[in-house]
């Protein structure tokens, strides 16, 4: 089981999620043009404190770790994150259920996100593989990983059914720990002249 932990970087914090941040995500994440392409439906407040509740019984399982995203400069709760999946015999996890308030999409914060986890899975935790899956037709989340360095393997046919999409196939990425040092070298980059502090 990983612990829980907060990640630092130049621009926002990632901090163990909590129910205490129950009202900054729903002031942050309500919002439908938000959830139009995912397989899940966030629109009121008890959806919100029920995808909370399930997260922290993962991480009470320990199969996951989420995270709230927080905006450094404003301590505004801009999204969520969360390392999941975790199989600690075979140095694997996957991060995702990963959503960003529609006014700091396309900003630093989900590249700087990804950046964070993947560090601390590679350089501190020692993994050898880091998943990602997105909805086959979430051409924004698929774009999105493949700019920050993942690689397609393939299509999970009808993999999962959405309570408001129906059956859907997803898409899988991956990172895996030979490929880090190109990826970091390239996320770094893209983050220069942000600072990343640990």
């Amino acid at each position: 089981m990983i612990a829980p932990f907060s990640l630092r970087g130049g621009s926002i914090r990632l901090v163990p999620l909590s129910l205490e941040h129950l009202d900054a995500l729903c002031a942050a994440g309500l919002e439908p043009r938000l959830w139009g392409a995912t397989t899940i439906q966030l629109s009121t407040r008890a959806d919100m404190e029920a995808y909370v509740r399930a997260a922290l019984r993962a991480q009470d399982s320990g199969t996951a770790l989420p995270f709230t995203i927080v905006d450094r400069a404003t301590s505004q709760v801009v999204g969520t994150t969360r390392f999941h999946s975790i199989v600690v015999e075979h140095r694997h996890l996957e991060i995702g259920f990963t959503w960003v308030a529609l006014p700091w999409q396309r900003t630093v914060v989900n590249t700087e996100a990804k950046y964070l986890m993947l560090y601390h899975v590679f350089e501190s935790l020692g993994y050898i593989r880091v998943e990602f899956r997105a909805d086959a037709e979430n051409e924004q989340s698929r774009r999105a990983l493949v700019r920050i360095g993942a690689r397609e393997e393939g299509i999970l046919r009808q993999y999962r059914i959405s309570a408001h999409r129906g059956i859907r196939d997803l898409a899988v990425y991956s990172i895996i720990r030979s490929e880090w040092p190109h990826v970091r070298r390239n996320l770094e980059a893209k983050l220069e002249g942000r600072p990343i502090k640990r």
